[in-house]
């Protein structure tokens, strides 16, 4: 019984950790960020201090909320948009040898133009508002989510398809029964990937697409001023909106992939001298 209480101890010790051990490197960080500003007398119109900075994000907290809810807006649904879309896609290309070799290509020169120059033609095309800035995001979070679950339905072993073909099932029952699990793990590193790039696409949309009062903007208008601890407040915000997001996939990937957890197993006991000579003399009994 004391093993078992033990293991069980033991096996929440690395769930504690994965709180504790990020919050020991974010303020290891805060503490690097104010240690180099005092050796190397760093002005505060360069590099301004942690303190300066939460002090910018009180002050201005207001404006900061409201511009953290309009990025925010534009983070999820572009995000959902991009990751769905993503998703179906590769859903139909891995059902298609011909949808995927006339497709494919044209995923990846689409890569190779840079975001930026697709805000302005967005700009164009749809004008100031949320709809450009949802499809730069949507763009950004699309393609890593399309290769990963493109390559998990690709793994999945044809032996078993056929087999369940043979058995009568539909589409639907074998794609849930056999090829759904088989996109859960790069599904959700893809997610997780883009839930922190996504936060940098709404920066870029922000800044070529924007005509409300996002965090984005209020970077921009901080940085023309020379307001550094303005614009530190912005990035801190940005990354605590890329913290949550990652914060959030990961929690619905637990509830998603519950094989995945550590199961409890009883902990290894000693093996000393007292155990050789019981476990000699039962097998000379045994004998």
């Amino acid at each position: 019984m004391s093993d078992m209480s033990q293991t069980t101890s033991r096996e929440d010790r690395p769930e504690k950790s994965k709180f504790i051990y990020p919050v020991i490197s974010i303020g290891a960080l805060f503490l690097l960020w104010w240690a180099a500003i005092k050796v190397f007398s760093i002005p505060a119109y360069v590099l301004p201090t942690p303190e300066a900075t939460f002090a910018a994000i009180i002050e201005d907290w207001p404006e900061l909320w409201s511009g953290f809810l309009v990025t925010g807006q534009v983070f999820l649904f572009g995000f959902i948009i991009g990751s769905v879309s993503g998703f179906l896609l590769a859903i139909c290309m891995a059902n298609s040898k011909l949808l995927n070799r006339l497709l494919y290509p044209i995923m990846i020169v689409s890569q190779a133009i840079p975001v930026i120059a697709i805000g302005a033609a967005l700009v164009i095309w749809l004008g100031f508002g949320i709809a450009p800035k949802l499809v730069i995001v949507a763009l950004v979070v699309f393609f890593p989510v399309l290769v990963n679950v493109l390559d998990g339905l690709n793994t999945v072993d044809k032996d078993m398809l056929d087999l369940t073909k043979a058995m009568g099932a539909s589409w639907f029952m074998t794609f849930k029964q056999v090829q759904l699990p088989a996109t859960y793990v790069p599904l959700f590193s893809a997610l997780k990937m883009s839930a922190t790039f996504s936060v940098t696409g709404a920066v870029l949309a922000e800044q070529t697409a924007s005509s409300q009062g996002g965090l984005g903007q209020y970077m921009m208008a901080q940085a023309s001023r020379l307001n550094t601890q303005g614009t530190f407040a912005a990035i801190i915000l940005f990354a605590a909106m890329g913290l949550i997001a990652f914060f959030l996939v990961s929690i619905w990937e637990k509830a998603s992939t519950p094989w995945r957890r550590k199961a409890i197993v009883p902990t290894r006991r000693r093996f000393t001298a007292a155990h050789a000579t019981s476990a000699s003399t039962s097998s000379a009994a045994q004998r």
